[in-house]
């Protein structure tokens, strides 16, 4: 294959040619900057090449010459395109930044340029309607070509002349948008605006872990503004391992309000305002509804997932909060009565209280705090246990491989095998937080599992990324039980990447509906509370004892205790994610968002809304993130994880009969229809029967 300007005064781009490294993975070691922008651009060229090949080709439409070889098309590109996007996210590097908004459009045109090319759509067409074509095929195959199909047809390929111009400019549009919500979002976390100084009279109530992580940031902030450091400060911010600590335990009462409002202020105004662009995102969307002849765009969205309409969705939502919302006003009750037995009768309870109170009150009535368990939870320990369970339940071994070239030095690289010996896959582990990163966690993939004709698999090459504290001196790291649901859960993502046993790109691993994608990452939390996994490595760091029986009681009661606040809170997210997703007219520029947030979230609201506090300008699930229209995803999978690990608890937690048949669920990807695989699994369609126990909200 001939590449154009591959060579660069004597630098030869890595990312234009098979690697070297083990498994063929990214040779991060051997990539410059420069190298994704023509990596990206040499892609596009030969993409254009592929589909000029099959756009033009003479023979009647087939699958074997129309949709296989579309599918397996681009695949340079693609693995391009992943690792600088990968990238941006995790480093946070200044330049990587620039080149992915400069890249960023004209990926987008490329994709908008695919869907709408007439004659690859004519073929794809062709093929989809002729039944004595697909007769013979297989059911794998069959499913590519209704998928293929499905995503021309969303995709506008119907339309024509003034039509088909306006929706590849909104597609742009949109794009360059969406990466400048994220990006945005991404700079005012990191921004000296996010941060809260405390002295050491204001750490009342702080861990002592939490206050030296604390100090460890203002040690590295005061050292890069070249200020001086008399070891009195302490940074918190609103990046989750900072934030969520502070909030639950700082006795200040004041500063936790105002780290509060730090953090539902974000993208609120100011240099990285987001208000306006969101706007613009969910006219964009409505537009293109229209255009495909949809009154709004969930209607359009959700043709392509489990839930298929608005009134599936809001059912569901309008069922749990049936079902909790009396449960979460006890609750609160609960709360704010035993705040007014510590500090008086005129108490009122605020959103910045909520978390502080709750766990004083946990940790008087189950005698727990979160705190408790970090000794258990040492982190080489827990990766261990987390890997374990992959192995107690479907036979994969996790071997550390240094020889794989990771992009950047915290980053640890596994190489994953099958039961009987054979290799599945990389996966690469990027736990700590560093300045720059992305906020929360993720799963990413670098490489796309598929086989070629012959049965030959491409390995998969995975990744998860968490926000975890960082290392201080020799001390251990230690995570809360958050922390570790965290880890579980992108781990669930992982493994249903790594696992996968699908013949083409688009219909492997995580390549599924967006409300059946959560159903993999959210079962594996469901071990959090079992003893019996637990077992296998929670020992304290100290001691080397097991955790004990009492602890655990105590977690999985104080667990149910806040849970209906907790769905609350989702469902809030939820509600706003449709309000924005079912508007039948453009908003204003004028329009008062924080109004709009307050209308949205009223059915489920838990406290009255303070000023200036908005979620919107930084939901980067449904403004950047996959999950516009699409956000009700992850309550429909807590649905589908807790009725399948009814199913374990029924056998057994690693019950073998049981987890190969969940293991099948995870090898096919998007092979089959998500709800026929998860009834061949299940016996049955799922109810929320399950998840209403397991809250404690029904018995």
């Amino acid at each position: 294959m001939a590449f154009a300007d591959e060579v660069q005064g004597g630098h030869v781009n890595p990312l234009l040619h098979v690697s070297d490294a083990p498994f063929q993975a990214i040779p991060f070691d051997k990539i410059s900057t420069d190298d994704y922008e023509n990596a990206i651009l040499e892609g596009i060229r030969l993409h254009n090449e592929e589909l000029d090949k099959i756009a033009n080709a003479t023979d009647a439409p087939t699958f074997e010459n129309t949709v296989a070889p579309l599918d397996r098309s681009g695949r340079l590109l693609n693995e391009a395109v992943l690792a600088l996007g990968n990238l941006d996210a995790a480093l946070g590097d200044t330049v990587l930044m620039n080149i992915m908004t400069k890249m960023t459009p004209i990926i987008s045109e490329h994709s908008t340029n695919i869907l709408l090319n007439e004659n690859l759509w004519k073929r794809v067409k062709h093929v989809y309607e002729n039944e004595s074509e697909r007769a013979d095929l297989s059911p794998e195959a069959r499913r590519l070509i209704s998928e293929t199909y499905r995503s021309f047809a969303e995709s506008g390929a119907d339309l024509q002349g003034d039509d088909r111009d306006k929706y590849r400019r909104l597609s742009t549009e949109l794009s360059d948008l969406n990466v400048r919500f994220s990006q945005n979002v991404t700079n005012d976390m990191a921004s000296p605006e996010r941060r809260l100084w405390v002295k050491e009279e204001d750490t009342a109530g702080l861990p002592e872990s939490i206050k030296k992580a604390a100090r460890e940031v203002a040690k590295e902030a005061l050292e890069a503004e070249d200020k001086e450091d008399d070891g009195s400060l302490y940074l918190f911010t609103v990046f989750a391992p900072s934030y969520r600590p502070f909030m639950t335990y700082a006795d200040n009462r004041e500063l936790r309000e105002k780290l509060y409002k730090l953090y539902n202020s974000r993208n609120n105004g100011g240099k990285y305002d987001n208000t306006q662009i969101l706007k613009d995102i969910a006219n964009i969307r409505l537009e293109i509804a229209r255009l495909m002849g949809k009154k709004n765009f969930a209607e359009y969205h959700l043709q392509g997932t489990m839930a298929a309409t608005p009134a599936a969705v809001n059912g569901l939502l309008e069922q749990l909060r049936e079902s909790y919302t009396e449960p979460m006003k006890r609750e609160i009750a609960e709360v704010q009565d035993f705040a007014r037995s510590k500090v008086g009768d005129d108490f009122v309870l605020m959103p910045w209280d909520y978390s502080y109170w709750s766990d004083k009150l946990k940790n008087e009535r189950y005698a727990f705090n979160d705190e408790d368990m970090k000794p258990y939870f040492e982190l080489e320990n827990t990766i261990g246990g987390v890997f374990g369970l992959a192995t107690r339940l479907y036979g994969y071994t996790f071997k550390e491989n240094k020889d794989i070239p990771v992009y950047h030095p915290d980053v640890k690289a596994f190489e994953v095998y099958e039961r009987d010996g054979s290799i599945l896959g990389v996966l690469y582990a990027d736990f700590f937080y560093r300045a720059g990163k992305s906020p929360g966690a993720w799963m990413t993939e670098f490489r796309t599992e598929t086989k070629d004709d012959a049965g030959n698999r491409t390995l998969p090459l995975i990744s998860i990324v968490c926000n975890f504290s960082k290392p201080i001196g020799d001390e251990p790291v230690l995570l809360t039980p958050d922390e570790v649901e965290t880890f579980l859960h992108e781990f669930g993502h992982a493994l249903h990447g790594l696992s996968a046993q699908a013949t083409y790109a688009s219909l492997s691993g995580t390549n599924v509906y967006h409300d059946f994608v959560e159903l993999f990452s959210q079962f594996n939390e469901n071990y959090l509370t079992e003893k019996e996994f637990l077992d296998g490595f929670a020992t304290h760091y100290k001691t080397g004892k097991k955790m004990p029986k009492d602890l655990l009681d105590k977690f999985l009661r104080a667990r149910q205790y806040g849970a209906a606040y907790a769905c609350m809170r989702q469902l809030g997210f939820g509600y706003l994610d449709m309000a924005y997703h079912t508007i039948e007219e453009p908003l204003r520029a004028s329009m008062d968002g924080e109004a709009f947030e307050k209308r949205a979230q009223d059915p489920v609201r838990v406290f009255d809304a303070v000023e200036g506090s908005v979620i919107s300008p930084s939901f980067g699930h449904i403004f950047s993130g996959g999950y516009a229209a699409g956000y009700y995803g992850y309550k429909w999978a807590e649905v589908l994880d807790a009725d399948a690990f009814a199913a374990f608890k029924e056998h057994g937690i690693f019950d073998k009969t049981t987890a190969d048949k969940f293991k099948k669920m995870l090898q096919s990807g998007g092979t089959v229809d998500p709800m026929d695989l998860y009834k061949e699994f299940r016996g049955k369609e799922p109810t929320v029967d399950a998840l209403l126990i397991r809250d404690g909200i029904s018995k």
